[in-house]
């Protein structure tokens, strides 16, 4: 049986069904009990509740083989990373108190690094928390930039007829799709075939810029002229905010985008960080059908 945090997640959602699909029993948690409810099944059964408890996790984690961890996200956090760190912290005390021996923990590229990376920051404590746990086998998966991201410029592609992130245009970067990141950890948790503390890179099918991937974008929607700007960070960050998310969340996601146009984010590419999915297969399969669900139905 697997303990999956974040179950309803881009990425826990599709670890569960993949390992549902595979006959495996799992405990999928998250905060919201209806949004829980559709997965619940003969294979499957939900934990809701809260990850700042550790009594909860504790309950949630016990009897697992294996159990996939990440961050839970906070966007209204008043400090995102005393929010990363308390969480976090309540869940390596669970891991330690259940005594689970296999833990599949997403992380981030950049996650080496300890500070001036936004969120990544949280994910760089989490990864020296969880190697301090004795007897404990887990294995970081740092993962690229997710191709998921870039649906939240869909509107701004449909008012404004433009797409942009605080990222600079011509840089390249690798870029994921989070099916990707959740077929290899539902195979690392079906099959417990690593020890210690290790890291394995996720790093997408190719690099590529933003100017890039907006092409891409503009072809599949039928719209060629679509063009890629790049928010200036202070607009960046006041846009961020009239979207729901706090000062400070802002304040990081715009310092994330810093490091990654600063050239101090870098992941070397090799034959076992690739994965398959492309960002062409990524928007006929994701992004037209949210782009344009009429036509996709």
């Amino acid at each position: 049986m697997y303990t999956i945090l974040g179950a309803t997640g881009n990425v826990g959602r599709k670890i569960s069904e993949m390992l549902i699909r595979k006959g495996e029993k799992v405990r999928l948690v998250a905060r919201s009990a209806d949004r829980l409810r559709p997965f619940v099944g003969k294979q499957a059964e939900a934990f809701a509740g809260d990850a700042m408890n550790a009594e909860f996790l504790v309950k949630a984690f016990s009897g697992a083989d294996a159990v996939f961890t990440m961050l839970p996200k906070n966007i209204n956090a008043d400090n995102g990373i005393a929010y990363a760190d308390k969480i976090g912290m309540s869940i390596a005390r669970a891991l330690t108190l259940a005594k689970i021996k296999y833990v599949v923990n997403l992380s981030s590229v950049g996650a080496e690094l300890s500070r001036d990376t936004g969120p990544i920051i949280g994910l760089h404590r989490q990864e020296e928390r969880l190697n301090k746990i004795r007897g404990l086998n887990v294995m970081h998966l740092r993962a690229a930039f997710f191709m998921e991201n870039l649906l939240m410029n869909v509107d701004m592609i449909k008012s404004r007829g433009i797409s942009g992130t605080a990222i600079r245009g011509d840089i390249k970067l690798p870029m994921i799709a989070t099916k990707d990141i959740s077929a290899y950890a539902a195979e690392r948790l079906a099959k417990r075939d690593f020890s210690g503390s290790s890291v394995r890179y996720l790093l997408g099918q190719r690099d590529l810029s933003m100017i890039d991937a907006t092409e891409i974008i503009g072809r599949k929607i039928n719209n060629p002229a679509l063009v890629y700007i790049m928010i200036p960070y202070d607009e960046a960050e006041k846009g961020l905010m009239s979207t729901g998310l706090s000062a400070d969340v802002s304040r990081l996601y715009v310092e994330m985008a810093k490091a990654f146009n600063d050239g101090r984010i870098i992941a070397n590419r090799t034959a076992e960080s690739t994965t398959p999915t492309s960002f062409e297969v990524f928007c006929d399969d994701v992004f037209v059908p949210k782009f344009m669900p009429a036509k996709a139905a």
